[in-house]
Formats: C-alpha cells, structure tokens, sequence
C-alpha cells in the first residue's frame, strides 16, 4: 500500500468522530457548571451563614 492510499484512507476514516463531539460539549457544560458557580458563590455564603445563625439560635424543646 503506497502512502497516498494511506493518507486518503486516514482522511475516509471517520471512527471516533462521535467521541470528539461528546468531548468538546461535556468540556462546555463542565465550563458552564464550574461559572454559574464562581457566579453564585458569594451569594450561596451568605445564604449558608443566614441559615446557620437561625440554627445556632433555635431552641428544641421535648
């Protein structure tokens, strides 16, 4: 087989083409993910703190 034959081939194959899309859009909602985070993290504090100070002073009485 001469390498033209190889090459043209290679450029045919298309095995792994699908992997590569489900790559490239998990890599995009990771990215999404991780800045929604970064873009509620200061509000996500001070919800967690609110919610801790009405738990530190609630009272249980049995």
């Amino acid at each position: 087989m001469n390498m033209r034959a190889m090459i043209s081939r290679f450029q045919a194959d298309e095995t792994g083409a699908v992997t590569v899309d489900w790559v490239v859009l998990t890599a995009a909602v990771c990215s999404l993910v991780v800045l929604a985070m970064a873009g509620l993290k200061g509000n996500m504090t001070s919800i967690g703190q609110k919610i801790e100070e009405h738990l530190l002073s609630a009272s249980i009485e049995g």
